[in-house]
């Protein structure tokens, strides 16, 4: 077994242990990770969530040989049912990225943390999955960090079947970056499939497909990433925790590592997300 993967697996039991230690008071029950469900927060409910994404290993060769790169993402969000059909969300975005550049002699480590700004997610669903043979909801997000701004929008759909329950994503963003001069679409598509074991274990799979397009003038690359998903279930409070390792990937520019299967200068080998959220 390589470094990396001990490396892997040494952050993968360190949020599985911290997922199984906190314990405090779901509304929202999620089984996903990646992709969003259609149920929303009924009117007057309130759930803060904590997440905690980790994003590990790229390329080794380019311009930037990001040697053991790591980037850690974390979000608070504090969600409000408006109504039984609209909630909406308010985000702190912070980030942490570390990683030894080995294009420099001697090689240099390099490590930086950011605030990434506020986010004010806004979900309407226009069918209950209750009511419809799928449910549907719209869902709009800006977010604005000072030099840099980001829209993005979501189409989402899913419906339960007895104890399985699936739903499917499509995603768009648009970020502006360095004071605005910049530009960069995005496209991504999720979708996920769950089984309840029990009223407090569900486990499933989650694909998410995920393509940058610089400027939108060409189509950089995509990415695909496969993995298992579990979700535990309280009555006021509940986690969920996703490992996706990328399955395929591509650049169509550059291909800095000569790697015909994976996608490692824009995207990484292996996510890990965690996710908790406590009714308030």
């Amino acid at each position: 077994m390589t470094y990396q993967s001990n490396k892997v697996r040494s952050h993968a039991v360190a949020i599985t242990a911290f997922s199984l230690v906190v314990l405090s008071a779901s509304a929202d029950d999620r089984r996903f990770t990646y992709t969003y469900e259609p149920e929303v927060l009924p009117a007057g409910a309130m759930e803060f969530e904590q997440w905690v994404t980790l994003r590990t290993q790229r390329t080794e060769g380019g311009e930037v040989q990001q040697e053991n790169y790591n980037r850690w993402d974390v979000r608070e969000e504090l969600e409000y049912g408006v109504t039984d059909r609209y909630s909406v969300s308010l985000y702190l975005n912070h980030s942490a990225e570390s990683f030894r550049d080995r294009s420099q002699t001697p090689p240099e480590d390099v490590s930086s943390t950011s605030f990434q700004g506020i986010s004010l997610e806004n979900r309407y669903m226009v069918w209950n999955p209750a009511d419809h043979a799928v449910g549907l909801t719209l869902y709009l997000e800006p977010r604005f960090a000072g030099d840099e701004a980001e829209l993005e929008q979501k189409i989402i759909i899913g419906q339960r079947v007895g104890d399985w329950k699936w739903a499917f994503n499509i995603v768009h963003a648009t970020e502006w970056e360095h004071n605005f001069h910049e530009t960069e679409g995005e496209l991504e598509f999720d979708l996920g499939v769950a089984r309840d074991l029990s009223p407090r274990w569900s486990v499933g799979l989650e694909l998410r497909n995920h393509n940058e397009l610089p400027e939108y003038q060409d189509w950089e690359n995509t990415a695909f990433f496969l993995g298992p998903v579990v979700t535990y279930h309280r009555e006021n409070w509940w986690a969920a925790l996703s490992i996706m390792p990328q399955i395929f990937g591509a650049n169509f520019t550059e291909n800095p590592d000569n790697d015909a299967q994976f996608e490692l200068e824009g995207h990484e080998r292996v996510n890990i997300r965690l996710l908790f959220g406590i009714s308030l």
